[in-house]
């Protein structure tokens, strides 16, 4: 162990005590701390989340939250932990696209309650205790569907990039939207007008014809859920064995 109760060689968070050490009982739990770092990051911005801010949050010291969580890394952790636990399980229904479109529903609904998610999927490791029973209730849902375990495996990967791409796209459009020194439909009508004169020079045929045969794009921002719907389900089309 290192100085500030860090460890010196790799360690799993969730193997650890709740505490290192020996001493009375611990005036902090994971649950809080975790409840601080994200309600900062939900605030502010993951890159408002420090140490130091957590452990005045929770009344400790900043050195002494080092007993509870040794590294800033197990602390993101624990964050993504703590919100993956709003997810809900209801018994599978036999279909096993609709369970899986409703539970990339939800990854949808809660990176955007939490924005800061999609950014930590990637550093953050995935087998977490909510993250092994989210995967055992997919893997449940997926009973129907003929494929070898491993391939199931790909397949929720494969989903869960796919809904955190839509999402983290999401996301930066509404920030980049609220940093517009003019409202959104301005914005939308100058360029949509700008797009409008490049294609009507025939440059650019392909593209023309695809765009006239979709939706105007002030209807489809409208109706991003049909959209999101859709992507979802044809992604899941993709892994049907042929019959």
């Amino acid at each position: 162990m290192t100085a500030g109760g860090r460890p010196a060689e790799p360690e799993v968070i969730w193997a650890r005590p709740q505490r290192a050490g020996r001493g009375p009982r611990p005036a902090h739990t994971r649950e809080s701390i975790a409840a601080e770092a994200v309600r900062i990051a939900d605030a502010e911005g993951i890159d408002a989340v420090s140490m130091r801010r957590v452990a005045a949050g929770v009344g400790a010291g900043t050195m002494s939250l080092y007993n509870y969580v040794p590294r800033k890394e197990d602390l993101y952790e624990l964050m993504v932990d703590a919100v993956s636990a709003e997810y809900a399980f209801p018994p599978p229904t036999g279909d096993w696209q609709a369970d899986l479109l409703g539970l990339a529903r939800q990854t949808r609904r809660l990176m955007h309650r939490h924005p800061w998610l999609p950014r930590l999927l990637g550093p953050v490791h995935g087998f977490s205790p909510q993250a092994l029973r989210y995967l055992e209730y997919s893997l449940d849902c997926l009973t129907p569907l003929d494929l070898p375990g491993g391939q199931k495996l790909e397949l929720l990967a494969t989903v869960n990039g796919s809904v955190a791409t839509f999402a983290a796209n999401e996301l930066a459009m509404a920030e980049r939207a609220r940093a517009l020194p003019w409202s959104e439909a301005d914005e939308t009508r100058v360029r949509t007008a700008w797009l409008g004169s490049a294609l009507a020079t025939g440059a650019y045929p392909l593209l023309a014809a695809a765009l006239a045969d979709t939706h105007p794009v002030a209807e489809v921002a409208a109706d991003m859920d049909a959209v999101f719907d859709r992507c979802v389900l044809r992604l899941l089309a993709g892994w049907t064995p042929p019959a």
